[in-house]
C-alpha cells in the first residue's frame, strides 16, 4: 500500500492556485506562488524552500527565457537632462515617480511599438499607448493618458535618451503637467532597469508563447491592452509589493489606509473639541 504524499494538501493548494487565471499556470515560479499562498486567500504558513521542492517534483517550475533588447535610439545633438532618480525605482506615494521606454512586437501586419508609463510606487502600469509607429507622438500619448485617467501632476518621468523623448513637443508636454524630465545615461540600460524588467515580463510570460508574428496588429494590440489591464496591473503576484500584492490591490490598499487616518483623526478632533466644550460648561 502506497503511503500518502506527506504534501498532498499544500500541492491541491498550488493547483488550485495556479488555475485561477491561464496566466498563472504558464508563468508562475516558486516565489510567486509563495508569495500567493501567503496572502489571506490560502494562509499559508509553511516556507518556501517547501513551496520550491514541492513544484520541482511535480514538474512544475519553468525555465526563464532570454530578455528582450533595448529599442529606442539616442539624439547625439538634442539637449538631455539629469538622471533625477539614479536607479532608486521605489516611491512611496502613488503618481510621483514614474518610468517609461518604448519596445517592439513583431505582427503578421508589421512592428507594432508599445510604449507603457510604470508607476514606481507599485509597478502598476498607469498609461499605454501601442501603434504602429515610433514617434513622438506614441509617448505623448502614452504620458497624457496616464495623467487624465490618475489626476496626476508633478512627478518625475524618467527615460532613456531615445529622440523622442528630447523632442521639443515631448518637453513642452512634461511642463504641461508640472513633470520633471529624468533620463538614462548613454548606454546604460540599468538606469531603466525596472521598465526594462517589465517588457521582459511582458514578452517571456505571454507574447513568446503566442507567436505574435503569425497575428494581425489589431489582435496583438488587444492582446497586450487586456493582458496588462485585466492581469498584470489586478491580477498577477508582483513580487515587487510587500506581500506580493497585484499593484491595483497595494493601491486601494494605500487609499483605504489613508482614508481610515483620516477619519481617525477627524475623530479625535471632534472629541477634543467636545471634551473642551464639556470644560468650559
Amino acid at each position: 500500500m502506497n503511503k500518502p504524499y506527506r504534501h498532498a494538501d499544500l500541492l491541491v493548494q498550488i493547483k488550485a492556485m495556479l488555475d485561477e487565471d491561464p496566466e498563472n499556470k504558464e508563468n508562475y515560479g516558486a516565489s510567486r506562488v509563495y508569495l500567493r499562498l501567503s496572502q489571506t486567500a490560502y494562509n499559508y504558513t509553511g516556507s518556501y524552500s517547501t513551496v520550491y521542492r514541492v513544484m520541482k517534483a511535480n514538474n512544475m517550475l519553468h525555465k526563464p527565457k532570454k530578455n528582450p533588447n533595448s529599442l529606442t535610439k539616442e539624439d547625439a545633438e538634442a539637449q538631455k537632462s539629469e538622471n533625477l532618480i539614479k536607479q532608486d525605482f521605489s516611491a512611496d506615494i502613488p503618481n510621483t515617480k514614474w518610468l517609461t521606454d518604448i519596445t517592439e512586437v513583431p505582427t503578421a501586419d508589421g512592428k507594432l511599438y508599445v510604449s507603457p508609463v510604470l508607476d514606481c510606487f507599485d509597478g502598476q502600469i498607469v498609461g499605454l499607448a501601442v501603434d504602429n509607429s515610433m514617434k513622438k507622438e506614441l509617448c505623448i500619448n502614452a504620458f497624457e493618458q496616464a495623467c487624465r485617467r490618475h489626476s496626476a501632476k508633478g512627478m518625475i518621468i524618467h527615460s532613456d535618451r531615445g529622440s523622442q523623448y528630447t523632442s521639443r513637443k515631448f518637453r513642452e508636454t512634461l511642463r504641461e503637467y508640472g513633470a520633471s524630465q529624468s533620463m538614462s545615461g548613454t548606454g546604460r540600460c540599468y538606469d531603466n532597469a525596472r521598465m526594462e524588467s517589465f517588457f521582459a515580463t511582458l514578452k517571456k510570460e505571454k507574447l513568446y508563447k503566442i507567436k505574435t508574428e503569425l497575428l494581425p496588429m489589431e489582435t496583438v494590440k488587444s492582446i497586450i491592452f487586456r493582458w496588462i489591464f485585466a492581469y498584470y496591473n489586478r491580477k498577477r503576484v508582483y513580487t515587487g509589493n510587500e506581500g506580493g500584492y497585484p499593484p491595483c490591490v497595494k493601491r486601494q490598499m494605500y487609499y483605504a489606509s489613508r482614508q481610515a487616518a483620516k477619519e481617525s483623526d477627524a475623530g479625535l478632533s471632534l472629541q477634543g473639541r467636545r471634551h473642551k466644550t464639556v470644560r468650559k460648561s
